[in-house]
């Protein structure tokens, strides 16, 4: 396959607003809009860029702004090819250090100082460690199997019926599949759903790794935005239902509890209209369930999201509510949904590995104890956080979070992905607005998890407040060499 040329009307509706007034050269506010794109993923490695002559026009600039941006990026490592050749897109070259070797991309691309709100994650509690010792007390009893277990394991399928059940929705472990997260589950589906060129549609801010997921599948992303009247909390349910008519789209993917990154909910009403509005339609509803036990205000989102029907896959992990490294997620289905993902997963996974299965099952029949403990840890963070941004940088507009694990806060002006690159220079790693959509929508939010301890959380607005205040009256934006892209959880 050859390397994917971009167009220059590709690259300015991925740049969006990339300029920002006495925020430094315009070469330079150029280049670190592209290297951002380049980290992100939104720029695919290895693609050909449109030639000076053909951004400087499509931008108004000069070709000399251009080619001083593309020599910035090249010495920077973002770009091969010298003064007059093709670029192409690529990382720079990180000398292997031993934390390299160990696989940790914190320890990887951030100093000891860093402070990374690119995950929005809680670190593990003392019960992870406890039920991977009784399940590896347990493992024996596994082993004498070949421990391909396609499905997953039946105890720990019981497990994620059963708390379905609880929640009002009739489920048998014939309707669970185990996957390798929420984020593998959405994969196998668009395998087994969707072809080449068909739309997908998805509320519009969504979790990025999903987006991606379904770029690479060839589908044609569909999005349908969420109101944005500042602490509206609804959802366009007539946007959404005409987008799976219109498009005739064979999947919708939904974050209806606690979407992220904006932490609002879809009231049970809303939900009953929804499926109104699509009964007869041929659109499978995939709801990423991921977040729904993370209420911190209101009513619970498990009690909205028991509303049901045939159509509707359900999408659940641990990572969120547990832990991020237990890779431990699955599918609620029809039973001939589940057995035609079981029969075709084969050819792109064999299954979950056991002991992780084992330990998912005595965290699950904790009775929800190590959760309920977590909640109003995250509560008094959320609103810890809310209060420190509203000192700090008092014209942002930071809305409270039902629930979920991070702000959505509305900024001044379009500069979010401007600030991602100053905030890197405060020690402060950012995931900018545009990664949580499409078409470099999104410079005016900025998604700010609340899982870190407060003085920590106090230490990070000082630093964004820092690197707003230097952008917004024109300080330098210096250009840092992260030796990779950024993943956003």
């Amino acid at each position: 396959m050859s390397p994917r040329a971009l167009g220059p009307a590709t690259l300015i509706r991925h740049l969006g607003v990339w300029r920002t007034p006495g925020s430094g050269a315009a070469y330079r506010q150029l280049a670190g809009a592209v290297r951002l794109l380049i980290l992100d993923g939104r720029l695919p490695l290895a693609a050909k860029l449109p030639g000076e002559r053909e951004v400087a026009r499509a931008l108004g600039l000069s070709r000399t702004t251009v080619s001083a941006a593309y020599g910035r990026l090249r010495d920077d490592g973002f770009l091969d090819g010298g003064p007059g050749e093709a670029a192409r897109t690529r990382l720079p070259a990180a000398p292997r250090t031993r934390a390299a070797t160990e696989g940790s991309p914190r320890s990887e691309s951030a100093g000891p100082d860093m402070i990374d709100l690119t995950a929005a994650v809680l670190p593990a509690d003392p019960n992870v460690h406890a039920a991977y010792v009784r399940a590896l007390e347990r493992l024996p009893a596994n082993l004498p199997g070949h421990g391909y277990e396609t499905a997953g394991l039946e105890e720990l399928r019981e497990a994620v019926a059963a708390g379905y059940r609880r929640r009002g929705l009739p489920t048998s472990p014939g309707q669970i599949l185990i996957t390798h997260g929420a984020h593998n589950g959405l994969v196998h589906l668009l395998r087994l759903t969707v072809r080449p060129g068909e739309a997908v549609v998805f509320d519009h801010p969504t979790y990025p790794q999903a987006i991606d997921a379904i770029l690479a599948a060839g589908a044609r992303p569909s999005p349908v935005a969420l109101p944005d009247g500042l602490g509206d909390e609804g959802w366009d349910v007539e946007g959404l239902a005409s987008a799976c008519r219109d498009s005739a789209a064979p999947m919708a993917y939904l974050v209806l509890d606690h979407n992220n990154p904006t932490g609002r909910m879809m009231r049970a009403a809303d939900r009953l209209r929804l499926l109104a509005a699509l009964k007869g339609s041929q659109t499978l509803l995939v709801l990423d369930e991921t977040l729904v036990e993370l209420t911190l205000s209101g009513p619970p989102a498990l009690t909205a999201s028991a509303v049901d029907a045939p159509r509707i896959v359900r999408l659940g992990s641990m990572s969120k509510s547990v832990w991020g490294g237990l890779r431990i997620g699955w599918i609620r289905a029809d039973r001939a949904v589940i057995q035609r993902l079981a029969q075709s997963r084969a050819s792109f996974d064999l299954g979950t590995p056991i002991l992780e299965q084992l330990a998912a099952v005595e965290l699950l029949n904790d009775g929800g104890q190590a959760l309920a403990a977590r909640r109003p840890l995250l509560r008094a963070r959320r609103d810890h956080l809310r209060a420190r941004l509203a000192e700090r940088l008092p014209d942002w507009i930071c809305p409270r979070a039902a629930g979920g694990l991070s702000l959505w806060a509305h900024l001044p002006a379009p500069i979010s992905s401007a600030l991602t690159v100053q905030a890197e220079t405060e020690g402060l790693r950012l995931a900018a607005g545009p990664r949580f959509g499409v078409d470099g929508a999104f410079e005016r939010r900025l998604r700010l998890p609340y899982t870190l301890p407060e003085p920590v959380l106090d230490e990070a607005v000082e630093r964004l407040a820092r690197a707003a205040h230097r952008l917004t009256r024109g300080g330098k934006s210096a250009v840092t060499k992260p030796t990779r892209p950024v993943p956003i959880y």
